[in-house]
């Protein structure tokens, strides 16, 4: 019983779910702000999410089953996330081994299932969306992973608990060299996971309408939102606990999220979107050398 609570309510889907919403709010209205406009209400989001929820959901004549089942899956994967995570910070013995893996094999579920649920709807417009996000996952994948490596040689765990314990011993990772490398390379991953600009290159409403989700309408693209929405909750949660976990206490906690929230909000609005080519480049080339500098760095210790 307590296993399905913390999954579907605390910290599992319901508490990630309103947490993401307000995050997305928090974008949207730091973004106006930066743009000089007054910004939606707090409660827009959660209107929006309703509103979808209450409309009708458009079959495409071609879309086959993963059309539907893509969205479930994206948003079980989010929340199983979330849960792990919010566990580990409330006791970290929750945390097994193994788990950072687990992680971060999670966190490539979201962008596949929007590749699966654009391939099936049979528009054309989608497919590109599609093929994409597929290029855009090539690209990121390999330095996101590499940042991960720099802190399995700093810590030699692959649990959350120890990389938690790491740095309450020997301070932050990002206070290290290798360290604030991996951070930042993470960083500019988490852009492109999130979907934000400069990387939002699968949806790029002005060149392919919207894309990968040209044809999902109703409760199957609030779905999606959501997901979304909780990925935006979950990422620097996830950046907090790999990087400046030292204090994990409530109120650090929140000044660490929103500091991070707010870096990832003045990235998107300060950057143009990139073109797919250029991206795999911007992956495969500075940011994969950073990478490996950090990994580098880390094996000698600094």
């Amino acid at each position: 019983m307590k296993l399905v609570f913390n999954y579907l309510v605390f910290p599992g889907f319901l508490f990630s779910a309103v947490v993401g919403l307000f995050s997305g709010w928090f974008d949207r209205k730091l973004t106006a702000r930066i743009q000089w406009r007054k910004g939606p209400p707090w409660y827009q989001n959660f209107l929006d999410i309703l509103k979808l929820f209450s409309k009708e959901v458009i079959i495409p004549t071609q879309a086959k089953f993963t059309f539907f089942i893509s969205p479930f899956v994206g948003l079980c994967a989010v929340v199983i996330v979330s849960t792990m995570l919010g566990r580990v910070l409330l006791d970290p013995s929750e945390s097994f081994i193994g788990d950072l893996i687990v992680l971060v094999y999670l966190l490539v579920i979201p962008a596949i299932a929007l590749i699966l649920g654009a391939s099936s709807s049979g528009n054309p417009l989608a497919a590109v969306g599609a093929s994409r996000e597929m290029k855009l996952i090539l690209g990121y994948e390999l330095p996101f992973i590499l940042s991960i490596l720099t802190l399995i040689i700093k810590t030699g765990a692959i649990k959350l608990e120890a990389i938690l314990n790491h740095q309450m011993v020997y301070g932050s990772h990002i206070a290290s060299f290798s360290g604030v490398i991996a951070f930042l390379v993470t960083l500019l991953c988490i852009q492109a996971k999130l979907g934000a600009v400069p990387f939002d290159i699968s949806e790029a409403e002005q060149e392919i309408m919207a894309g990968t989700l040209i044809e999902y309408s109703g409760p199957l693209l609030a779905l999606f939102k959501l997901t979304r929405a909780i990925l935006l909750y979950i990422m620097p949660l996830f950046l907090t606990i790999l990087f400046i976990g030292k204090d994990i206490s409530f109120k650090f906690l929140f000044l660490k999220y929103i500091g991070l929230i707010t870096l990832i909000i003045l990235l998107k609005n300060t950057n143009p979107r990139l073109k797919i080519e250029q991206a795999i480049k911007f992956f495969w080339g500075p940011v994969s050398f950073l990478a490996c500098v950090s990994v580098i760095l880390a094996l000698r210790g600094w």
